[in-house]
């Protein structure tokens, strides 16, 4: 019988698959060799480093990922040894969409700036980053984009490049693979000399891979106030991240950007839909039921006496609080891994209704654009 090593933190999928195979789950981070020996089959997370060491000897034939990000995967070591591995591409970019509209309120209404009288310039264009791009588009901001590998597929057309997105933009917001080497290695991309290129007006997110940023230049930058504003939700030798950093940033979260119940279910789906066909189990359009709602769904504003602005900041505020997830990863950091493994309920902006009173179409338009449900009533 078919043979599955399930990481046990990877929601929706417990009793899905035992039908077809036996199943193991284990915790992500501490799955051995020796688990694997008889394995036909690995769902994983990024916490499980599927490389040589772990999958040399055993039988495990395919690999699924159930995030976005795959550089966890040795994929040249899986191409040599025949083994398919699989990712999640694009399960969770409305979350991190809603996460850095969370983190724009937050930081705007601290620094005292209008998002709509800023530029901001997005590194990294893939299913993450043109989600953000269309949320800041929404908010009226001027939008600057940054993608070397879509840009010599695609011609220029509305890329930049980076030197010029840093020069002219409020706001950087980093959403690239990590790569390692090659023309486009990402590997502390942010480093001294990029951190010596921004001002201290401007603001750095970073919710990609914590090791595209060099923390001792991020935190040597933050400690001279070189830029305005840092968020993290990524970390450098996650989870024992650097307790000097975390004290220095504006905002720090334990890689939970892309968290959502909804990205969780999307990436769990495709997973399984992925070893379904693989295996070929009848098992191609499964998808979890009756994923969790919050206790109150429905946002009521009435937006008589609200600048733009704020109307957008009360909806996005009342589907997720990202000073929350702050507070917990500054009040206990030591359990960084605990905080991601029993993170509370949070669904994307298609779960909300927002009840408009004395709205502008205008902005009822925009809050459709993000994925909110709307009724108006002026």
């Amino acid at each position: 019988m078919l043979k599955v090593v399930v990481d046990k933190d990877i929601p929706f999928i417990r009793g899905v698959l035992e039908k077809h195979a036996t199943v193991v789950y284990l915790q992500g981070n501490a799955i051995a060799k020796s688990d694997l020996l008889d394995a036909d089959a690995l769902i994983v997370r990024t916490r499980t480093k599927c490389n040589e060491k772990l999958l040399s000897g055993t039988r495990v034939r395919f690999i699924a990922s159930a995030t976005i990000g795959f550089d966890h995967i040795d994929t040249e070591f899986c191409g040599r040894s025949g083994i398919t591995w699989t990712n999640a591409a694009g399960c969770n970019s409305s979350s991190v969409q809603q996460y850095v509209a969370a983190a724009l309120f937050h930081i705007s209404n601290k620094l005292e700036f209008e998002l709509a009288t800023r530029t901001i310039g997005i590194v990294g264009v893939g299913n993450v980053g043109t989600k953000v791009a269309d949320l800041c588009s929404a908010l009226g901001m001027r939008v600057l984009l940054n993608d070397p590998p879509r840009e010599r597929r695609e011609g220029k057309g509305a890329f930049v490049r980076l030197d010029e997105l840093l020069r002219e933009s409020d706001i950087i917001t980093v959403h690239v693979p990590l790569s390692t080497e090659g023309e486009d290695r990402t590997f502390h991309m942010i480093d001294e000399r990029l951190l010596a290129m921004l001002g201290p007006k401007q603001v750095l997110m970073n919710t990609s891979r914590g090791e595209v940023a060099d923390s001792s230049s991020l935190k040597s930058c933050l400690q001279k106030k070189g830029i305005a504003a840092c968020v993290l939700d990524v970390w450098e030798n996650e989870p024992a991240i650097d307790l000097e950093l975390l004290a220095r940033v504006d905002l720090g979260t334990p890689h939970i950007a892309g968290y959502s119940a909804d990205g969780k279910a999307t990436g769990t789906s495709m997973s399984v839909r992925a070893l379904s066909r693989f295996f070929g189990l009848d098992l191609n359009e499964w998808f979890p039921a009756n994923i969790p709602l919050p206790a109150e769904t429905t946002i009521e504003l009435d937006c008589a006496t609200l600048r733009r602005q704020k109307i957008f900041c009360k909806a996005v505020c009342r589907t997720y609080d990202i000073l929350a997830d702050d507070q917990a990863l500054r009040n206990a950091p030591a359990s960084f891994e605990h905080q991601r493994s029993a993170y509370p309920l949070r669904r994307e902006f298609p779960a909300y209704t927002v009840k408009l009173k004395n709205a502008e179409k205008n902005v009822e338009a925009a809050l459709r654009q993000l994925g909110f449900n709307t009724t108006g009533s002026n």
